[in-house]
C-alpha cells in the first residue's frame, strides 16, 4: 500500500499518515486501483492529486467509483471541477445521478480556447484601465484574475494569470523603482478612551464590557453570512433553474431586509442556551436593520402547555427584545397539508405502514411501500387525514437519504390529540423535518440559524424547499451554550420537579431563564454572557462562575446598598447619645454618591452578624472582641465591648458597648454591617444544585444525574433582618445587602415578611471548582 501511494506523487511521509487513516487510505486503495485499470500502472501526479482529493473529500463513500471514472477518463481534470463534482453530488444524495445535469454541473467537456481567455482578461483591464494607470503595480492583481475567471468558470488558472501578467506589461511597461517601493499603510488611527468604552458598551443592556458586544461581533467580520437575495452564493446550497426567479421574488417582498426568527418548542421553559439562541437570532436582525420573528413550533400537541407559549414570550422581551411578529407552525397547516398532497404528485413522498421501532437508528430497513404508486399514496393520506389509520399505522415520508445516513424521514404521523389552537381539525401533525424550512420560506427568512446539531438536516432543508419549487433560505450553524453542574433536558428538568429536588422550572437552582431571573440574574448579565461566549461555531461548555462574574459587574451598577444581618447578635448601647431614634444617610451606591441616599433609624439597640463578634481576638482577626472595637458603616460610631451576655447554655447572647463618635476616636481595624428598628426576612442562600461537573455523565456519575445532587444546594435562613429602607421593595427588585452579597426579591414574599434570594456573592468563592 505504501508503494501504492507514493506511486501517485504522494510523499512517504503523505503515505503514512494516510495508511493510519484506515477509511481514507481503504477509499485511496480503491479509487487508484480502479484508475490504473483505466490508465496503466503509471499514474502522474496530477491524476494522483485528484484521486487523493477525491477519497479525503467525498462525504458519500458509495459515489468514489463514479467520480474516479471522469478522472481516469480525463473529464474532470482540474480542482476546481472536482470540488464542483464534490458539491453536486453532496447535494443530489439520491440514485440515480442525472448524468447530463452532473457534467453540465462540473464543467465537463468544457473547452475554454487561449483566445477566450484573451478577450475576457482584456475584457476586465479596459474595465480597471483607469485605476491601474493611476496606481500601477500597486494596483490589487488579484481582483483581474478573480473577475476574468468569473466570466470563464473552467478555464486553468494558470493560462489566466499568464495572460494577466502579459496584459499588465503591454499596459504600463517594465516596472519602475517606484513600482517597487511598498505601498504605505494607511493609518487607521486610534480610538481615544472615551471612544474606546464606547464602543465597547452592549445596545441591548447599556453594560460596559471588556470584550465587543454581540451586536458589534455580529455586523462585524466574525461572521460570514450571505446578502438577502444571495442565498445561492452559500455553500452546498442548491440551485435548481427555478431558484433565480424565486430569489427575486423574495427580495421584492422583504425588500431586501435581513429576517430571522427564534422557533421554540413550547413544551418547557426557556434555559441558558436558549439565551444564546435569542440573542444570536434578534442580534444578528437589531445588528444588520433586520427583523426577527418569534415563531413557536407547535406540531406536537401531546406535550404543549399555555403556561410554556407565555413564558417563552414573556423571556424573549425580559431579555431586551421585541419580536417583529408572532407565530405558530399550526398557522400555516393548511399549506403544509397541501404541499404535503403536491409532494407525493411529484413521486417525492409516500405513505408507509412501517412502525416506529422499525424505523429508528441510522441503519433500518428500506421501507417496502417506497415506490408505491402516487395515486395509493394520494388516497392513504387522506385516509390518515380522516383518522381511518391509528396512532402508529401509518406515516408520510419523504425519498431522500439526509447527511447523517438517515434514510426517507417522516412528514406527517397520526396523533389523537387535539391541538390547543386548531382543536379537532386536525389529527395528522408534520414533524420538524417538514415543518421548519416551509415555515422559514413562508415567512421569507433570510437567515436560518440553528445549533450544530441540526446540521444533518441542512440537505433535507434544501432538498424539500427545492423539491415543493418554493423559495429556499440558507441554514446556518452554530455552536451551543452549555452551563456544568446542572442538567438542561426538559425530561430531566421535569423529574427533578417530580422529585421534589427543586420547587418548579423557576427554582433558583436551575439554570432555565425563568430561574434565573427568579434568582435575581439581570437579563443585560445574561446578554453579556452571551457577549463574551462570542460569535462561535463551536460548542462552549463553560463554568457557572463566568456567568455569576457577568451577573456581578451589571449588579455592581444597578443594585443599590442595603444592611442586612443574616445570623442577629443583639447589642445594646449603654451610653447611646439620644433619647431617640438617629436618621442616618446611606448613599445607595458609595462610589457615586451623585446616585442618592436613603435613610435608616439609628437606635441604642442594633444588631450585627454573629460571626462579627469574637470573645478571644485570634492573630488577624479584626471585628469586634474584647478590647477591640470596631465601627459602624454609615452610623459614624465606633462601639467598644463593655459586657457579655450569655443563656445558661453559654452562648452569648447580647452584647453591651459603648460608643464614641468616630471623628474623635482612634480609627478602628475594621467597620461592621448592623441594622436597627429591622424588618424580619426570610433569605434563601443557593449552591450548586449538583456535586458533579457533569452529571449526565455515566462515568462521572455512575448512578444517573439523582444520585448527584448536593444536599446542600438550598439553606434558608428564617429570621434574617434587614433595614427599613427595603420596605417598599416590589419582587426581582435587587439589592446589595453590604459585605453579604447581591440579593433579589422573590415572588413568595408577602406583608409583613419578606422572601430573598441571593444572586451571586460579592466576590467569586475560590473554594469552588
Amino acid at each position: 500500500a505504501l508503494g501504492l501511494f507514493t506511486g501517485i506523487g504522494l510523499s512517504e511521509a503523505k503515505a503514512r499518515e494516510t495508511l493510519r487513516n484506515g477509511a481514507l487510505s481503504a477509499l485511496l486503495r480503491q479509487a487508484v486501483l480502479q484508475a490504473r485499470s483505466a490508465l496503466g500502472p503509471a499514474l502522474d501526479k496530477a491524476t494522483g492529486t485528484l484521486l487523493y482529493n477525491a477519497a479525503a473529500r467525498l462525504k458519500d463513500p458509495k459515489h468514489l467509483g463514479f467520480l474516479v471514472g471522469y478522472i481516469a477518463r480525463r473529464e474532470i481534470l482540474t480542482d476546481l471541477q472536482l470540488s464542483a463534482a464534490l458539491e453536486y453530488v453532496k447535494s443530489h444524495p439520491l440514485e440515480p445521478l442525472d448524468v447530463a445535469d452532473f457534467e453540465r454541473a462540473c464543467g465537463v467537456g468544457v473547452c475554454i480556447s487561449p483566445e477566450q481567455i484573451e478577450e475576457a482578461v482584456e475584457a476586465v483591464i479596459s474595465k480597471h484601465r483607469a485605476e491601474l494607470l493611476a496606481e500601477r503595480y500597486h494596483f490589487n492583481m488579484g481582483l483581474l484574475m478573480g473577475e476574468a475567471r468569473n466570466r470563464l468558470q473552467w478555464a486553468d488558472g494558470k493560462t489566466i494569470k499568464n495572460e494577466v501578467d502579459l496584459q499588465v506589461l503591454h499596459l504600463l511597461g517594465p516596472k519602475t523603482e517606484a513600482d517597487l517601493e511598498k505601498k504605505p499603510k494607511v493609518s487607521k488611527g486610534r480610538l481615544a478612551p472615551a471612544e474606546k468604552q464606547k464602543a465597547a458598551v452592549v445596545e441591548n443592556g447599556d453594560m460596559g464590557m471588556e470584550t465587543q458586544s454581540l451586536l458589534e461581533q455580529l455586523r462585524g467580520e466574525a461572521l460570514k453570512f450571505h446578502k438577502p437575495g444571495e442565498n445561492y452564493k452559500t455553500e452546498g446550497y442548491v440551485v435548481t433553474p427555478n431558484t433565480m426567479a424565486l430569489l427575486k421574488q423574495h427580495l421584492a417582498i422583504t425588500g431586501g431586509q435581513v429576517r430571522t426568527r427564534f422557533p421554540p418548542e413550547p413544551n418547557g421553559i426557556l434555559h441558558i442556551g436558549h439565551a444564546k439562541a435569542i440573542n444570536f437570532n434578534f442580534g444578528y436582525a437589531k445588528a444588520n436593520g433586520g427583523v426577527c420573528f418569534l415563531r413557536y413550533d407547535d406540531t406536537n400537541p401531546e406535550k404543549e402547555e399555555e403556561k410554556y407559549f407565555t413564558a417563552i414570550r414573556e423571556m424573549v422581551e425580559w431579555l431586551g427584545y421585541q419580536p417583529y411578529a408572532v407565530t405558530h407552525a399550526s398557522d400555516y397547516f393548511d399549506q403544509l397539508y397541501t404541499w404535503a398532497l403536491e409532494l407525493i404528485r411529484r413521486g417525492q413522498a409516500y405513505v408507509c405502514h412501517q412502525k416506529v421501532e422499525e424505523i429508528k437508528g441510522h441503519n433500518p430497513p428500506p421501507s417496502p411501500w417506497r415506490d408505491r404508486p402516487v395515486e395509493e399514496s394520494l388516497l392513504l393520506f387522506e385516509d390518515m387525514r380522516k383518522g381511518k389509520f391509528g396512532e402508529g399505522e401509518a406515516t408520510l415520508r419523504m425519498k431522500l437519504v439526509m447527511e447523517d445516513g438517515k434514510m426517507d424521514p417522516v412528514a406527517y404521523r397520526v396523533k389523537f390529540t387535539p391541538h390547543h389552537r386548531t382543536g379537532d381539525k386536525w389529527c395528522i401533525y408534520p414533524t420538524y423535518d417538514y415543518t421548519h424550512c416551509l415555515c422559514d420560506s413562508i415567512e421569507h427568512i433570510t437567515h436560518s440559524l440553528c445549533t450544530k446539531e441540526f446540521q444533518a438536516r441542512r440537505s433535507s432543508y434544501f432538498w424539500l424547499c427545492n423539491a415543493l419549487d418554493v423559495y429556499c433560505p440558507v441554514q446556518w450553524e452554530y455552536g451551543r451554550l452549555n452551563l456544568l453542574y446542572t442538567v438542561v433536558s426538559k425530561r430531566k428538568i421535569i423529574r427533578l420537579v417530580e422529585t421534589g429536588a427543586v420547587r418548579d422550572w423557576d427554582d433558583p437552582r436551575l439554570f432555565t431563564l425563568t430561574a434565573l431571573r427568579r434568582r435575581g440574574f439581570p437579563p443585560e448579565a445574561i446578554n453579556n454572557f452571551c457577549a463574551r461566549v462570542g460569535v462561535t461555531v463551536a460548542q462552549a461548555t463553560l463554568e457557572p462562575h463566568l456567568l455569576e462574574a457577568c451577573a456581578r459587574e451589571v449588579l455592581n451598577e444597578q443594585a443599590p446598598r442595603a444592611m442586612a444581618v443574616l445570623e442577629p447578635l443583639k447589642v445594646t448601647i449603654t451610653n447611646f447619645p439620644a433619647s431617640k431614634a438617629l436618621e442616618v444617610l446611606v448613599p445607595n451606591f458609595p462610589a457615586d454618591e451623585s446616585r442618592g441616599f436613603h435613610k435608616v433609624p439609628f437606635n441604642q439597640i442594633v444588631y450585627i452578624e454573629e460571626t462579627d463578634f469574637r470573645e478571644e481576638a485570634d492573630k488577624g482577626y479584626k471585628r469586634l472582641a474584647p478590647g477591640q472595637p470596631v465601627g459602624l458603616r454609615h452610623a459614624g460610631y465606633i462601639i467598644t465591648i463593655q459586657n457579655v451576655i450569655k443563656d445558661v447554655s453559654g452562648r452569648v447572647i447580647e452584647l453591651e458597648v459603648t460608643c464614641t463618635k468616630s471623628d474623635v476616636a482612634e480609627k478602628p481595624k475594621a467597620f461592621i454591617h448592623w441594622v436597627s428598628e429591622p424588618l424580619a426576612c426570610e433569605v434563601r442562600l443557593y449552591e450548586r444544585l449538583f456535586l458533579h461537573k457533569n452529571p449526565e455523565d455515566p462515568l462521572e456519575v455512575p448512578g444517573g444525574f439523582l444520585s448527584d445532587l448536593n444536599p446542600d444546594s438550598l439553606h434558608v435562613v428564617h429570621n434574617a433582618l434587614v433595614d427599613s429602607s427595603v420596605h417598599s421593595a416590589q419582587p426581582f427588585d435587587k439589592f446589595q445587602f453590604e459585605r453579604l452579597g447581591y440579593f433579589s426579591v422573590d415572588p413568595d414574599s408577602k406583608e409583613g415578611k419578606m422572601v430573598f434570594n441571593r444572586t451571586v456573592t460579592l466576590k467569586e468563592d475560590p473554594g469552588k471548582a
